[in-house]
């Protein structure tokens, strides 16, 4: 890979002070951190992901316990920093669980606040955020589960995609060319248990902007571009999770064009502030080169740090082993919250 000019404001390396990290106590909490070999009949590589964070922290060398449930913080666990990586628990809004127990408890825990991890994952509520700053958007509907699905508040296309407003790696994804077709996705989806959210199909590509705090402040990292074989295909959550041998014609490659990154940079900073004090983080565009459209898509906190995904290549694009990249999230994250002082070690 080649790797990115000198065109970002790349993040300082940061590691945890010897007198911190022999002495801190971290809890990673993660569905798949106790799963054996291979990947998840339902989840996929997020099991080879919780491993490959388990292995890394007790790598760095600080006292680590482990769980898999939510119930590990129903009291204090006798931890001094929580690592959550327990998302998608299976109801609504179960992201922002982990934060609020976190919260309860008063233990410093590695992301956003708990209303910011919601504002996040709340995909409508972010587009009115970005909609507000003047970031180029398209129409959209939101269909809360129990109230009305009218045909007059959908923004009608050609196509349509439906899916569940706080879906993650495009699970539950769907589209539909005609309101009748809508109105099947949403209520399958009501019936899962979720808010449904609709809007027209965009071709082109996706483009990553990953974000992480350096010296307290959101810095912007390489973007990348996810870019497809057929810009009209709509990826599916078997192959964002390699649950399936065809991977959809796409490949990440680094986007380093500077009459679009100089935009897009200064648009996911407006972004930013939204939603900062975040420790890491991934703004998502479309673009499609051949009409030269731009559109903000989504945010997404506490994404994905596995070493195949956005993180793993910004670390390769910066020089940093994968490793270097998660102690400076978290030697960042201490020090913003007052674990560890101005003396952090911090290298150039």
């Amino acid at each position: 890979m080649v790797r990115a000019q000198n065109r970002f404001a790349a993040p300082r390396q940061a590691s945890i002070p010897p007198e911190i990290r022999a002495n801190i106590h971290v809890l990673l909490v993660a569905k798949h951190v106790f799963a054996g070999e291979g990947l998840h009949h339902e989840d996929g590589n997020h099991a080879v992901y919780h491993r490959e964070i388990r292995a890394m922290l007790e790598d760095i060398g600080i006292s680590l316990s482990l769980a898999d449930s939510y119930e590990v913080l129903f009291d204090h666990p006798g931890c001094d920093f929580i690592f959550p990586l327990l998302n998608r628990g299976g109801f609504l809004n179960s992201e922002m669980l982990l934060p609020l127990l976190c919260t309860r408890l008063d233990i410093p825990f590695l992301g956003a606040s708990p209303i910011l991890r919601g504002l996040s994952d709340d995909k409508h509520l972010a587009k009115l955020e970005a909609k507000a700053r003047g970031l180029p958007m398209a129409p959209w509907a939101i269909y809360r589960r129990g109230a009305p699905v009218l045909e007059t508040d959908c923004p009608m296309a050609e196509r349509m995609v439906i899916k569940p407003n706080a879906s993650s790696a495009s699970w539950g994804v769907r589209d539909a060319s005609d309101w009748q077709g809508i109105a099947r996705a949403v209520a399958a989806i009501h019936d899962e248990g979720h808010d449904a959210i609709v809007e027209p199909f965009l071709p082109g590509h996706d483009i990553e902007v990953p974000m992480m705090l350096s010296g307290g402040h959101p810095v912007l990292c390489p973007m990348f571009m996810n870019q497809q074989e057929d810009p009209w295909r709509l990826r599916t959550y078997a192959e964002k999770r390699d649950l399936t041998d065809c991977n959809g014609g796409y490949e990440m490659v680094l986007f380093d064009d500077p009459e679009w990154t100089n935009r897009i940079g200064q648009l996911a900073r407006q972004m930013a502030k939204v939603f900062h004090p975040f420790d890491y983080g991934r703004f998502e565009f479309r673009i499609n080169p051949e009409t030269g459209e731009l559109i903000f898509l989504e945010t997404n906190l506490n994404c994905n740090l596995w070493s195949q995904k956005t993180f793993g290549w910004v670390s390769m694009q910066l020089g940093w082993t994968h490793a270097e990249l998660i102690e400076t999230i978290l030697t960042e994250s201490m020090h913003r919250q007052g674990m560890i002082d101005e003396r952090t070690t911090l290298a150039a």
